[in-house]
């Protein structure tokens, strides 16, 4: 099977991905989850005229000049409106958010009057109509639409869709991962390791790709190399409703690379096995109904740079979500060497000076370093067949955090 560029992969990879449906939940269960319908208003904000300071309910026509005296006459709290009607020379003492009683039109603020004790009180700064009032449905009013479909729901979208009366609303479902590493070497974290034996690394790191774009996942844990044993978790997983498996090593080309044999045993179609890219040349992506297989490199890095350029996009479509990668163009930071026929992504630390982004390449670049691909902080992308570049010279970054 020849190599498939990386841009063809993606959009093969992507192909008809569509949001996995919705679900209803409480407004305080929804932090960052993409909106399934529109939210509309169930009420009017303010449903009524509501004073936005604290000060004296009265007529604008009795405080055009000043000084004037004024009769207080009651009281309005906010949630306690004032039952009867303000007449000439009169105020209501008003706080902020109770509704203006019946006569006034203005609100004079406290600090432009003065107590003159007995009931009666000076308005020392004149206050022209309508001051300091918040009109009927000045937010929104019953019936507007307040959020769209895929609106990301940010503290401000959640506060208006309780202000608008919600408990609950329609979200997208959030798309379940499954993850399978593989190999009879690999121990989870805290083992005591044999003479031969490393600890199992790379599902950690997805596992956080994946929740990045709001999906879940889902660890089931490591499969030796046995075909039977990596098929008891891929059944695992497609009893659990995932959709999307990541598998983590074993579906490369030699004798214990299993992943590819169990995966079509199970019914999965094969779509691509191998992309021009540098890390990540063993990735595969097939179909197993409506559940799309990822097979990702077992080498950390390599693992790692596939799930930030496919199973990102991937997951945030199906999550409904808007993705695209943060790419930027910068300076070399050092000398690069020509490139091959494949499109290579090569850990770099990308930093501004005077104004100008720099990507300075590693000078060691294999696929199993991890703490090399920590510090980096971009990826410079090398077409393929790139020609030998000079410090200075232009590239393209894309930045991974």
């Amino acid at each position: 099977m020849a190599l498939v560029p990386v841009a063809e992969a993606l959009e093969r990879l992507l192909e008809g991905a569509q949001p996995t449906g919705s679900e209803s939940v409480a407004l305080m269960d929804a932090a960052d989850r993409v909106l399934a319908e529109p939210v509309v208003a169930l009420r009017t904000q303010p449903p009524f005229d509501a004073s936005a300071m604290d000060g004296y309910a009265t007529r604008a026509a009795d405080v055009a000049s000043v000084p004037a005296r004024l009769s207080v006459i009651g009281m309005a709290p906010a949630g306690q409106g004032f039952a009867g009607t303000v007449e000439q020379g009169q105020a209501v003492r008003i706080f902020t958010g109770a509704p203006l009683p019946e006569g006034a039109d203005t609100i004079v603020i406290q600090e432009n009057v003065r107590d003159l004790g007995g009931g009666g009180v000076e308005v020392i700064a004149p206050t022209v109509e309508g001051r300091h009032i918040r009109r009927l449905g000045l937010d929104f009013s019953t019936g507007d639409v307040l959020l769209e479909k895929g609106r990301l729901l940010d503290p401000a979208a959640l506060s208006l869709a309780a202000s608008a009366n919600h408990p609950r609303v329609s979200v997208v479902k959030r798309p379940l991962v499954a993850i399978i590493a593989t190999g009879d070497e690999l121990l989870p974290p805290g083992s005591n390791l044999g003479p031969d034996q490393i600890i199992s690394s790379n599902a950690y790191g997805v596992a956080a790709v994946a929740q990045s774009v709001g999906a879940r996942a889902l660890d089931l844990g490591i499969a030796p190399d046995r075909k039977e044993a990596i098929a008891v978790l891929v059944k695992r997983a497609v009893g659990a409703g995932a959709d999307v498996i990541v598998t983590l090593g074993g579906a490369s080309v030699g004798d214990h690379d299993l992943v590819h044999d169990v995966l079509t045993g199970e019914g999965m179609t094969l779509d691509f096995w191998k992309i021009a890219m540098r890390p990540g040349k063993p990735l595969m992506f097939g179909r197993l109904g409506d559940i799309r297989c990822i097979g990702l490199p077992g080498n950390p890095v390599a693992s790692l740079v596939c799930s930030q350029l496919f199973l990102k996009p991937l997951l945030a479509r199906l999550g409904g979500r808007f993705y695209r990668p943060d790419l930027r163009q910068a300076r070399l930071g050092a000398a690069m060497p020509a490139n091959d026929i494949r499109q290579d992504y090569v850990r770099a630390v990308v930093k501004e000076d005077a104004g100008v982004l720099v990507a300075t390449p590693f000078g060691i670049q294999d696929s199993s370093m991890l703490k090399m691909l920590a510090d980096a902080n971009g990826l410079i992308v090398r077409e393929p067949f790139a020609p030998a570049a000079a410090a200075g010279a232009a590239c393209s970054v894309q930045m991974l955090r």
